[in-house]
């Protein structure tokens, strides 16, 4: 799932067309092939970035668009009940469940950008964007449960997780350095934890500029 220049590249050349055609619904491409890569690959660039957004920021803190606190507030009191932390797709999928949705969904028509484009889903909200672990939702249904993980503390599962994994593996290099060269290492060990931290935070800053710009273009 590389996030390189393969997206941009689809939609240049004779292609072009297929970058408008994106912006309608999933049943509107029909069976062509090129229009269905294209989304499939544009759905993946945004998946990878949003995963790795949450990796790297609290997700308590986020914002993913302008009409957060709308979008919230109309899910909950439509959906009050329903469980986010891990989706039943019977929940979104189903005929019952897309009659309660699609008014929900329409709501938003011109005030989202793109409300009804085709995004990637997770399932299990402190799992990976995997082939068990994914289906494909409209825009505002990703917006929708994603902002209600982020604020009721959901997605802190892959933020805390990622960040504990760092912090064993540099507990562990310090541990070995303490071993092997005595208390002089310790600080250059201090340092190196530093550095980590230092490059961290720059991870932080460069994800929010990804989703940032990603906002703009994509989402």
């Amino acid at each position: 799932m590389e996030a390189t220049g393969g997206p941009e590249e689809l939609v240049s050349g004779e292609l072009v067309s297929v970058a408008h055609a994106l912006s309608l619904p999933a049943e509107s491409y029909g069976n062509d092939p090129d229009i269905e890569m294209a989304w499939a690959m544009r759905a993946m660039q945004h998946a990878e970035i949003y995963y790795k957004l949450i990796s790297s920021v609290d997700p308590q803190f986020l914002k993913l668009t302008k009409v957060d606190d709308q979008i919230y507030s109309e899910f909950r009191e439509n959906f009050k009940n329903l469980r986010i932390d891990i989706l039943d797709p019977e929940e979104l999928k189903s005929e019952s469940a897309k009659e309660k949705w699609r008014p929900f969904c329409l709501k938003f028509d011109g005030i989202v950008e793109d409300f009804n484009y085709g995004t990637l889903l997770r399932l299990n909200c402190s799992q990976g964007y995997t082939e068990e672990n994914t289906i494909f939702a409209p825009r505002i249904q990703f917006f929708a449960i994603e902002i209600a993980r982020n604020r009721e503390g959901y997605n802190k599962a892959v933020y805390t997780g990622i960040k504990e994994k760092e912090e064993k593996e540099a507990s562990s290099g310090g541990d070995k350095g303490a071993n092997s060269r005595g208390e002089e290492e310790k600080g250059a060990n201090r340092e190196g934890e530093k550095e980590k931290t230092n490059e961290r935070e720059e991870k932080e800053k460069e994800a929010c500029k990804e989703i940032s710009k990603s906002s703009e273009t994509t989402m």
